[in-house]
């Protein structure tokens, strides 16, 4: 199996290996199962979820292996891997030294893709993936196109290519893991958001992190869109091995330049696809059609319009498209004013580079943080909003990394550290900040961590901010 395209009959009776079950193991493993391939699925865990999700797939007839992640299966001639699994497994150094392929759910979606198959307009970046492919897709459903959000979204890529119902177009959120695991991969058109460290513990390095978010430029046909104020992702455009007569096409804050689109007096402005791009500009929408019209909102937006344009989208569908758009929650979501302090849930920003963006959008701050910071630092975050931060609560397992940052470069802010992981914790951090707060103030939760050594997920972590902050409007 080459580097192009393949057909469910060369799937057929081929020995397949799906690493790790979940939200994209099991549905690799049912197609490729009903493709006639004989599938073994390796998972390391043996809890009671994959108890449960290997009985689904033993039912239709796949083998099952529980506890036991290391090991590759004798006759393997392929290996269809879940993206989190890191490189130096013994697993894919195995197949390595069998000379097996590995491949990530997202390249099996590309492979199977049909001759009329559609395209990809595809997103990448350390932060704003989810905003910006729906963005993208409010623009793309408004110019009459059918279209659906999907891949690192949360929607199988595989439902969408072998789905009954036929797309124009797709918008594709691709993580640094799958953007990996998917060498073939060739989109129409692709962007950069932004690169800042992020799963170095994974990738083991910001060379290998950023090399393999640069893959999503590969092949390109139209546009590569980069962001202007992050020259890491201009110069992975310029290493890209793209077609001929795709174009560089930057995204700014500022009045942009030919070949960029950027803002003007309030308004999103096209400079890149427009007859003579030196002289003209087409007016796209208002800064206020953005939600919220926070500056790092503002560059996704740019960025999904950019996209869109590339694909030919005109320019009524791309106002039309984000006015319709809706946020996700936990995405700088306002949750309530209290006493005349506004609370706002972002705990969505799960690394530095998201939290620096979310604080930028306020004026003063205290500011709710702390979590598990997967290899991070903080003096960067800490010293660029420093003078922003009215009063800082700290919570979670690596707090302390967070308050020694706060120590160095902002002294003078106060400090409150919460030795609690309890179902109260969120509570009593809410309590806290509102004590630190006054009148137009803004309590921020944006913990530039992970969740998991407190919550399920950073949704949970929002929804107990939430929970905190109705607790405290009713007198709690």
């Amino acid at each position: 199996m080459g580097s192009g395209k393949v057909t469910s009959s060369e799937l057929k009776g081929k020995h397949v290996t799906v690493a790790g079950l979940g939200v994209s193991g099991v549905p690799a493993a049912k197609v490729l199962h009903g493709l006639g391939a004989h599938v073994t699925v390796v998972n390391d865990g043996d809890d009671e979820r994959a108890r449960v999700q290997a009985a689904e797939l033993e039912a239709l007839g796949v083998t099952v292996r529980l506890g036991d992640g290391a090991t590759l299966p004798e006759g393997t001639e392929l290996i269809v891997t879940a993206p989190g699994w890191k490189p130096d497994k013994p697993l894919f150094t195995a197949a390595a030294g069998a000379g097996v392929p590995v491949w990530g759910d997202v390249e099996l979606a590309w492979r199977l893709r049909g001759p009329d198959a559609a395209p990809w307009l595809a997103v990448t970046g350390t932060n704003g993936k989810t905003t910006t492919v729906q963005m993208l897709a409010s623009i793309l459903t408004a110019a009459g196109l059918r279209t659906a959000a999907v891949g690192n979204i949360g929607v199988s890529l595989l439902d969408a290519v072998l789905g009954e119902e036929p797309y124009d177009v797709l918008a594709v959120e691709l993580s640094s893991y799958q953007l990996h695991w998917a060498p073939s991969l060739r989109a129409h058109s692709a962007a950069v958001l932004n690169l800042a460290p992020d799963h170095l513990d994974w990738h083991g390095s910001m060379e290998a992190y950023a090399a393999d978010k640069g893959r999503i430029y590969e092949g390109n046909r139209v546009a590569c869109v980069y962001n202007a104020a992050d020259k890491a992702t201009e110069d992975l455009v310029r290493a890209a091995d793209v077609e001929e007569g795709c174009r560089a096409v930057g995204f700014t804050l500022g009045t942009p330049a030919p070949s960029q689109l950027g803002v003007v007096d309030g308004i999103l402005v096209d400079r890149a696809f427009v007859a003579d791009r030196h002289k003209n500009a087409q007016e796209l929408a208002e800064v206020s059609d953005v939600r919220p019209p926070a500056p790092h909102n503002i560059a996704n937006a740019l960025a999904a319009a950019a996209l869109a344009r590339a694909y030919g989208v005109p320019a009524h569908a791309v106002r039309d498209g984000l006015r319709a758009f809706t946020p996700d929650a936990h995405r700088i979501a306002h949750v309530a004013d209290v006493d005349g302090v506004a609370y706002v849930d972002d705990s969505k920003a799960t690394n530095t580079h998201a939290a620096e963006a979310s604080l930028a959008a306020y004026d003063s701050i205290v500011w709710i943080a702390g979590g598990l910071a997967k290899g991070a630092t903080f003096d960067e975050l800490v010293a660029k909003s420093a003078k922003r931060l009215r009063g800082a609560v700290l919570v979670g397992a690596d707090r302390a990394l967070i308050r020694e940052a706060l120590a160095r470069h902002a002294p003078e802010v106060p400090v409150v550290d919460l030795d609690r992981t309890d179902t109260g914790a969120m509570l009593a951090a809410v309590r806290e900040a509102r004590r630190l707060a006054v009148t137009g103030d803004t309590v921020l939760l944006a913990p530039a961590c992970a969740s998991m050594d407190m919550f399920a997920n950073y949704k949970k972590r929002g929804d107990a901010f939430a929970e905190a902050v109705r607790e405290l409007g009713a007198g709690a």
